[in-house]
């Protein structure tokens, strides 16, 4: 009987301490995102799609079924950069994001962002983006949608001028065709649970 009662003390205690924990999890981009890269120039608009993205990101669930954002890290090949305008527009990307230097585009997370709930919610995000070997602070908005303990998607939209990180804008067809300074990036990103 004495056993009996130290059991039901340890299993209680067990579960006092349990409640409440936070769970932490680590998550991977999963292959279903889109990124993209639209601009301008004095013919027309242009886009350009990043065909190779990665990242991670560590999440804690809090007993109110709401997560803390602790990191996030989104890297975008240079070299996978495809324009509309063809080759020429690739390589003339490529040199001016100074690529064989610079491969990788960089979203890191600076700040976490605390007790997100489940659902869709626009979030203010504080970011280092890294371009061209330039490093640069910025907010953005971002939608985070969840459901509890599942699939966490990511989506932002930011415009940005690319002398800003030292990128002189590409000119194409011989010159003919010259983009503008802004540049606007959008990423569409799901991640799942690794562990």
């Amino acid at each position: 009987m004495k056993l009996f009662r130290s059991l039901l003390l340890i299993v209680a205690i067990a579960t006092l301490t349990s409640a409440g924990t936070d769970v932490k999890n680590t998550y991977t981009l999963s292959k279903g995102y889109a990124v993209s890269i639209h601009g301008t120039s004095n013919l027309h608009d242009w886009d350009e799609n990043v065909v190779s993205v990665s990242g991670d990101g560590a999440v804690d669930w809090n007993g109110d079924a709401s997560f803390d954002l602790n990191s996030l890290n989104i890297k975008m090949e240079v070299h996978s950069i495809k324009s509309t305008e063809g080759s020429m527009m690739d390589k003339n990307t490529y040199k001016a994001l100074k690529a064989d230097d610079h491969p990788e585009i960089t979203f890191v997370l600076t700040t976490p962002v605390k007790a997100i709930l489940v659902g869709s919610h626009t979030i203010a995000a504080k970011i280092n983006l890294s371009i061209a070997g330039v490093t640069k602070a910025i907010d953005m908005s971002v939608t985070a949608i969840a459901t509890a303990h599942g699939n966490i998607e990511f989506e932002g939209t930011k415009t940005i001028k690319m002398t800003d990180y030292g990128v002189k804008p590409p000119v194409a067809l011989l010159g003919t065709m010259r983009t503008g300074d802004d540049i606007t990036i959008h990423f569409k990103t799901v991640f799942t649970i690794t562990k």
